[in-house]
């Protein structure tokens, strides 16, 4: 019985060095390897920091791309899914259908059938930074008339911050939404 408890005691000290203390400075040296070296990857704006790459935030001006809705309400603290599904007919009666009427009202050129999903339904995270290609091509004519820019300029900057798939294989093209809509506002200078 003894040698059990001294084994137990054992395996407990070396767990807890193990995953307590080796572990987690493992992972924080990895960071320091990663774009922002473990803190975010920020984005700069005239000098100062407007956001982080990896965190979707909230635009509702014309002369800026929306981002994907969000359950958390953009909140990082709050991260979260709504739960909700396309068989909840509340959700889609009021909040997806709402998300599609403003849509269409700031974007007149585009038919319902053309706006993407992703642009009226909040992700699992409520934080998502992208948007496919086609949910910012779709917003390409209000952006442009907003900003007395022609649709090719506005529609070239998009295909500049589209990336494609990790290693050309792995996950969809994206547009990061927050990069896209700073580099609109880099075009006034």
């Amino acid at each position: 019985m003894k040698t059990y408890i001294v084994q137990s005691i054992k395996i407990t000290l070396i767990l807890l060095v193990l995953l307590s203390g080796l572990y987690p400075l493992a992972i924080a040296a990895i960071g320091k390897l990663t774009p922002g070296h473990g803190d975010g990857e920020t984005v700069m704006y005239k000098g100062r920091v407007v956001g982080y790459a990896l965190e979707g935030q909230k635009f509702t001006k014309d002369e800026y791309f929306w981002s994907r809705p969000s359950a958390a309400n953009y909140q990082a603290d709050a991260g979260a899914g709504s739960n909700k599904g396309p068989t909840n007919a509340d959700y889609l009666n009021k909040d997806v259908k709402g998300r599609i009427d403003t849509f269409l009202k700031h974007n007149p050129t585009v038919k319902v059938e053309q706006i993407p999903a992703e642009l009226v339904t909040a992700s699992g995270s409520g934080l998502d930074p992208d948007l496919s290609p086609a949910g910012a091509k779709v917003q390409v004519a209000r952006v442009a008339k907003a900003r007395g820019l022609s649709e090719q300029q506005v529609l070239a900057l998009v295909d500049a911050h589209t990336e494609g798939p990790l290693l050309g294989l792995f996950g969809p093209a994206k547009v990061n939404v927050l990069k896209l809509n700073v580099a609109l506002d880099e075009l006034k200078k």
